[in-house]
């Protein structure tokens, strides 16, 4: 009510005048005038100065701080300390002078965010699956957890960036995939350096999270070596190749030459080689196009590893890869589409000769609603260890998303093994993940 108090002066002041009279002869007093000029002088200073308080008050409860003293107040207003500088932390050992002269590095945001400075993103990704049906080939269990993966990301420096991932399964822990990524190195080059996956294709690239089905195509365990492909340590260099026409990356690998199922190295010399092409192009808007090639090579995971007076048998792999991609920009939280396929080739050297095994998978997953998709895949492949048995299979799968946390799958699995027999399955998937989980490649 004080910011009123000169215009209810001003009001009172009025009232309280004489009103001239009509036809009088009116005769100004200096005197009087003066004086009144003095008073609303003081009352529009006194009106300033309280606008101003009020003004300052209002600022401290926005702020959350006591305003300094800027009038007369009709209740005392402790002083206000002085504004703290930024929160500082000691420098642990080992990282002298990353905070400069005076020894302290500073804490960016609160409390939380400080302790981060010197620690890794975390996070968590949980997978539980569940069977129900007969298959007398795979024997899995009515319920298990074969993986949880545990993540640790973060910056290195200015010139690198460090990705671990960690597997966690019933039968123990095992690295996934741990290296340094160097993304700015002369001549436009990315280089890995760890144990990772191989760029052989689009599914062998992924985790177990990101696969859309709850298997991996018969493909790729016939071919690749299952569940955990073409996987191990060893450098990566990537390049883009600059043309007018479309994306364009290369990526060629070197490998120790051990990934179970595929390769096996028994002296140092003996490295497996790989080589990616990948293409991409929109099509439209809200259509694209992802084209990809690749080759392998490494010495054969055999039982025979030499023959006397022979070299040690090869293993060459050759793959095509294709995702098509429909994504419409006004309806894209609801409706879009991913088709999906691979043909791999496998020409493997054994003690009876060599054989000479392909196969592949088609798919396509179609979200109908903002958190259902609905997808089928169809698959093919011989067995890398003798092309004259081959494996079908037809799965049709249904996954609700509750949240971006959190994911629901069911997928119905037919399988025609070589040997004669048939599997008829019902699987199911629960995902959560928990923390700060990096992006994936596109």
């Amino acid at each position: 009510m004080r910011a009123y108090s000169f215009v209810q002066t001003v009001c009172v002041l009025g009232l309280l005048l004489p009103a001239p009279t009509l036809g009088a002869e009116q005769r100004p007093d200096p005197a009087a005038a003066q004086a009144l000029r003095r008073e609303m002088e003081e009352l529009r200073r006194d009106f300033e100065t309280r606008m101003s308080a009020l003004e300052a008050r209002l600022a401290a409860v926005e702020t959350g701080r006591s305003p300094a003293s800027t009038g007369p107040q009709e209740r005392p207003v402790p002083a206000t300390p002085a504004e703290p500088g930024p929160p500082t932390a000691e420098v642990p050992a080992g990282a002298a002078g990353a905070g400069g002269p005076s020894g302290v590095l500073p804490v960016y945001g609160n409390v939380s965010a400080a302790s981060k400075i010197f620690n890794p993103d975390i996070a968590v990704i949980g997978n539980v699956l569940g069977a129900a049906g007969k298959n007398d080939m795979t024997g899995a269990p009515a319920f298990r957890m074969p993986e949880s993966e545990a993540t640790f990301q973060a910056i290195v420096d200015p010139y690198a960036r460090a990705d671990f991932f960690l597997a966690f399964g019933e039968e123990g822990v095992d690295l996934e995939e741990g290296f340094v990524t160097f993304p700015t190195l002369p001549g436009g080059l990315l280089a890995k350096v760890g144990k990772m996956r191989a760029s052989f294709g689009k599914v062998n690239t992924m985790h177990r999270h990101l696969v859309p089905w709850i298997d991996r195509p018969i493909v790729t365990g016939n071919l690749l070596g299952g569940e955990e492909g073409i996987s191990d340590a060893g450098v990566s260099v990537a390049r883009l190749i600059p043309n007018p026409w479309v994306f364009l990356e290369a990526t060629g690998q070197m490998f120790r030459g051990d990934s179970e199922g595929v390769f096996r190295s028994t002296r140092r010399g003996e490295l497996a080689v790989l080589g990616h092409l990948r293409g991409y192009q929109d099509i439209t808007e809200a259509t694209n196009i992802d084209l990809g090639a690749s080759y392998a090579f490494g010495r054969s995971d055999t039982g025979a590893d030499a023959l006397m007076g022979t070299e040690r048998p090869a293993t060459r792999l050759i793959g095509l890869d294709a995702t098509v991609r429909w994504r419409p920009l006004r309806r894209s939280v609801y409706r879009s589409f991913i088709g999906r396929s691979e043909l791999i080739w496998s020409r493997r050297d054994q003690w009876d000769g060599r054989h000479a095994a392909s196969g592949f998978y088609v798919s396509g997953d179609y979200q109908f609603g903002r958190r259902w998709f609905t997808g089928v895949r169809v698959d093919r492949s011989a067995r890398a260890e003798n092309a004259l048995l081959r494996d079908t299979g037809q799965s049709v799968t249904l996954t609700f998303w509750p949240s971006e946390f959190s994911q629901l799958r069911g997928q119905l699995r037919r399988s025609t093994y070589a040997e004669g027999s048939r599997a008829f399955e019902f699987l199911f998937q629960l995902q959560f993940s928990v923390g700060a989980h990096g992006a994936h490649p596109f």
